[in-house]
């Protein structure tokens, strides 16, 4: 190869590196090197096909090929005798053919090419990293001939790029459906769902939307396992996905599932596309030999009708939802006007929340987070319940109310007092422990005292702030547009306070996040961590978001474990921290100081060589 060679190989090189790190579609990557190759060897016509996941050849680019040819050539299966580029597929080498005219591997496909004046065709299969043919990259000459030295050191390079941007691509790929699409469903996740919902409202075109909760999952949870509410989660994503092209299901997180309904402009077709959705999602659901049958409640608004805007028109959905649930369950109700007497019942949530803060009736209960290795408890979750009437009710009960941010910070003002006094008292009483970790909410961040507030309480109480976590949810994070947040969260961490980026995965945010969220501890959500053992696209994932975290310098808990098996995979992929109910349920923190003095850090090899003193 000549210097001048070498020199345009190398320019080819430069140009196309940029294009995928500028992010250009592989399409326009494909067809800059046939156009490129074509031009460094000029006696050849380039064609790359791509070779999906069913062994099915698929064009990328042929710029000098008629589109009749490529179009004939789509969807056809590798195999032995499928011209140059079907049959270098599928040998895994490379296949020249000097002879079109007589050469038996182009039996079924030489009326297509000879008319074209082709003589003959060379192609040379394209791997990924793991040996995979995932292309083919051809050359076909208007003479009987094969490939000069040139043409294979033009082809060669032409293929390692093609490879490296493919594999760009899939990497790309891979990563949009994990901040966009809910992992669980495979469905567009909030994130993806705001976006739609904003595009769709942008082209002011008529659109329904309904909102919808499938009935009884926590029942479902409780009763079978969440395992089982998983199972039911994704059979009814994937019943919503099979309802009609015209309607787009998304998952919210939970059992919470929006649809946006492509040209609907009245509540009579809205109500159709309900009674479809009612009827297909309606069925049976089977589970380690268990049947249960689910069910969904929704409510709808339209477009115009109920609201102009996003924010309107959800509340107004959600408004119909509420009170589909109260009044039909299992069925749907459209948004009327007054249905906002719904907040009535809001504000009845927000009165109780109030007198059970003014009576003091709030209290913190823990959950440990264990060391993998050890089993250990390293750190604890404070968890916030309330007595009402004589029985202990978790918060989340009363999440609506706590959409009042002089609530919100009521209850994360008396949650830091009680959890500032309980860690006193294990310090005082040599009991090890790394931190405790205190959620708090929008409304706490909104009102902009949050880190004078934790400094003074912890400080009365003589708590260094380095054992303080605060646990912020990606609804939280990111609940608003501008950067209150993460402005607030990085002058806590200036503190020396730890904070944790709770329920990772649940739809708001996503990998590329992670790259700026100020952060020190990622807790991945529950709903990954309970199909580790059940299937492998779940442990693919969590393997991966562990082995991600730990690169960027964060340390990562997994919630939710409840069976040996996860905790053994978490261990397996490197995951150190954990919680769930395998360990322990929330508990007072009386019964935490028990725990904390037989199973901290230290603890447990003090107590075995007491026992040994004894003995």
């Amino acid at each position: 190869m000549t210097g001048g060679e070498t020199e345009q190989l190398l320019r080819l090189q430069t140009e196309v590196l940029e294009a995928v790190a500028e992010g250009e579609a592989l399409s326009a990557i494909g067809r800059l090197l046939c156009q490129r190759a074509e031009q460094l060897a000029p006696e050849a016509v380039c064609s790359i096909l791509l070779v999906d996941d069913n062994d099915t050849l698929r064009p990328l680019a042929a710029p000098s090929l008629p589109k009749f040819y490529s179009a004939a050539i789509d969807g056809l299966k590798i195999g032995p005798q499928i011209g140059s580029c079907g049959t270098a597929a599928y040998r895994r080498e490379e296949v020249v053919v000097t002879d079109i005219a007589t050469d038996p591997l182009w039996d079924d496909f030489r009326h297509l090419v000879l008319p074209l004046g082709f003589r003959a065709c060379w192609s040379t299969p394209i791997k990924n990293p793991a040996g995979q043919v995932i292309a083919t990259f051809a050359f076909y000459f208007r003479s009987m001939r094969g490939p000069t030295a040139t043409e294979r050191n033009i082809v060669e390079t032409c293929a390692h790029l093609c490879a490296l941007a493919i594999e760009h691509e899939r990497i790309r790929d891979r990563n949009f459906r994990l901040a966009y699409y809910d992992v669980l469903t495979g469905l567009p996740n909030r994130g993806r769902y705001n976006e739609l919902l904003s595009e769709h409202i942008n082209m002011d075109q008529p659109f329904g939307l309904i909102l919808l909760d499938i009935d009884h999952l926590k029942s479902v949870n409780d009763t079978i396992g969440h395992a089982a509410g998983d199972r039911l989660i994704a059979t009814v994503g994937a019943r919503l996905g099979a309802v009609h092209p015209t309607l787009i299901p998304c998952r919210l997180g939970g059992d919470e599932f929006a649809i946006i309904a492509r040209g609907c402009s009245s509540h009579d077709m809205l109500e159709h596309w309900a009674s479809m959705v009612s009827d297909t999602t309606t069925g049976m659901v089977e589970m380690s030999g268990q049947s249960f049958e689910a069910h969904v409640t929704m409510g709808g608004a339209v477009f115009g009708v109920d609201g102009k805007d996003a924010d309107t028109l959800s509340q107004n959905a959600d408004f119909a939802l509420y009170h589909a649930k109260e009044a039909r369950r299992g069925g749907y109700m459209a948004f009327e006007a007054d249905l906002r007497t719904e907040m009535t019942h809001r504000m009845a949530l927000v009165r109780q929340l109030d007198l059970a803060l003014a009576e003091n009736r709030v209290e913190p209960h823990y959950q440990p987070i264990v060391n993998l290795e050890t089993n250990e408890i390293v750190g604890l979750e404070a968890l916030a319940r309330l007595r009402m009437g004589g029985e202990l009710v978790s918060v989340g009960e009363f999440h609506l109310a706590l959409t009042d941010p002089r609530l919100a910070c009521e209850l994360t003002g008396k949650m830091l007092e009680q959890v500032a006094r309980d860690m006193r008292t294990w310090l005082d009483a040599g009991i090890g422990f790394q931190h405790v970790g205190v959620n708090v909410t929008t409304g706490d961040f909104q009102r902009g005292d949050l880190a004078e507030r934790i400094i003074d309480i912890f400080g009365r109480a003589n708590v260094p702030l380095s054992h303080i976590v605060l646990e912020v949810n990606e609804a939280v994070f990111m609940g608003g547009s501008d950067q209150l947040v993460p402005r607030a969260v990085e002058a806590l961490r200036s503190r020396g306070i730890l904070v944790a980026l709770d329920d990772f995965g649940t739809g708001f945010a996503s990998l590329t996040h992670l790259l700026t969220f100020p952060v020190d501890i990622i807790k991945i959500d529950r709903s990954f961590v309970a199909r580790l053992g059940v299937d492998g696209p779940s442990e693919t994932v969590v393997s991966g978001l562990v082995d991600i975290v730990k690169k960027l310098g964060m340390r990562i808990v997994a919630e939710g474990v409840e069976r040996p098996e996860q905790a053994e995979a978490l261990r397996r992929f490197g995951c150190r921290m954990a919680q769930g109910y395998l360990y322990s349920r929330p508990v007072s923190a009386r019964q935490t100081t028990i725990l904390l003095d037989a199973y901290s850090e230290g603890r447990q090899g003090e107590t075995e060589n007491s026992s040994r003193r004894r003995a």
